[in-house]
């Protein structure tokens, strides 16, 4: 088939043409978002879930949400060993900028600025290595207020000024947070401090991060109280009928169907991973010669498709690992046999590989700081990946 007309979008962050299965988070944040707007009590909102599920395309789809309601939106991703003030700022200004517009009263327009750039100015020199943006420069930054340099006080002053500023036009602020996992354990307690201080004062503003299946754990470790504090959303693989959806409606504008033996290989083979799910489809779209698609066009695909994901999705993230690490996580995917690819404790994996649980920690610390496994509890260890143990065993 014509693979211009190919409807299937395999990519990192990259929205789908059909996004299936998340209807009701898109509810619930419609919602969110009418509340927040009319005063009422509303929790902000972590998605959590494994690499290759969608949390990025629903988080920017909650984003649209927020825009179309002519909310301030801004968006950071969060990096190890990088603070978020500078990150913050940034966001925080491409939201006021979305709204100042519409402002009638361009002083205090030009004093929530002032406050931001007093936010921006007080962050370190180390941290502000590698940074390009600099904070607005047509207004002098306000003293007394944002710039003590505790960043949970900070950020209160900040989100408060700014969330009035849009209540002002009747909308609020929103940000969004991508790979928030990777926020240090100081920062992370700090940003939700503010975030519960918001809430308390009914202020207009919301944070939706998103991040791998132990940012809720984390979360927890920083504040006592963060399991209140936000609507926890697992972003998971997509149960049959919603896969099938994302396979046939596209294909449908296309005019071109499924056969009933052709979704069912497509979901053998993809486990309704969503980021499978585009990638098996794009391959099998190229493959097949016409309608209907058939479960051999899906046969013919799988070796390119697999091939494909050997390369970009599972092998980019293989090749950064030390040979320690992969030595690592080689033990862990031939403990998977045996688990089902679950949480995979720490203790077998040091008898797997003859050494002493102390001398494995490096390599196993390196590899939740690179993103390639993470602990959801103590002793531990899981891929943050879905079917990497299957990719490793096939090595």
């Amino acid at each position: 088939m014509d693979p211009i007309r190919n409807p299937y979008a395999p990519g990192a962050g990259q929205r789908p043409p059909e996004l299936a299965g998340r209807d009701r988070e898109l509810e619930q944040f419609e919602v969110t978002l009418e509340r927040v707007a009319a005063g009422r009590p509303e929790r902000s909102m972590v998605l959590s879930g494994l690499r290759g599920v969608g949390k990025t395309v629903l988080l920017n789809a909650l984003r649209g949400q927020a825009v179309k309601r002519a909310w301030g939106t801004g968006k950071i991703e969060a990096r190890p060993d990088q603070s978020i003030r500078i990150p913050v700022a940034q966001a925080v200004h491409a939201a006021v900028r979305e709204v100042s517009h519409r402002h009638r009263d361009p002083d205090r327009v030009d004093a929530v600025a002032g406050v931001l750039k007093s936010f921006a100015l007080r962050t370190g020199l180390a941290d502000r290595k590698g940074m390009r943006w600099t904070p607005p420069v047509d207004v002098p930054a306000t003293r007394g207020r944002a710039d003590s340099g505790d960043l949970e006080l900070d950020l209160v002053e900040l989100f408060t000024d700014v969330a009035s500023l849009a209540g002002d036009l009747g909308v609020g602020v929103a940000l969004f947070v991508d790979e928030m996992q990777d926020i240090a354990l100081p920062e992370l307690a700090a940003l939700c401090g503010a975030c519960h201080e918001i809430s308390q004062q009914g202020a207009p503003l919301v944070v939706v991060g998103a991040g791998l299946p132990h940012l809720p754990v984390a979360l927890a470790a920083s504040k006592s109280y963060a399991e209140r504090l936000f609507r926890y959303v697992s972003v998971d693989r997509l149960p049959r009928e919603m896969a099938d959806r994302a396979w046939r409606r596209p294909a449908a504008e296309e005019g071109v169907e499924f056969e009933q033996d052709a979704l069912d290989e497509l979901y053998r083979l993809t486990d309704g991973y969503p980021y499978f799910v585009q990638a098996y489809g794009k391959v099998t779209w190229d493959v097949a010669l016409g309608s209907p698609v058939t479960a051999e066009d899906v046969h013919e695909a799988a070796p390119d498709a697999e091939a494909e994901l050997a390369v970009g999705f599972f092998g980019a993230r293989y090749d950064r690992a030390t040979p320690a690490e992969r030595d690592y996580m080689t033990a862990m995917a031939d403990l998977g046999a045996e688990h089902g690819d679950a949480a995979i404790p720490t203790a077998d994996v040091a008898r797997h590989l003859g050494r002493k649980p102390q001398s494995l920690s490096p390599a196993r610390d390196g590899l939740i700081k690179k993103g390639l496994v993470y602990s959801g509890e103590r002793g531990s260890v899981a891929f943050t990946v879905p079917h990497f143990g299957k990719f490793l065993r096939a090595r």
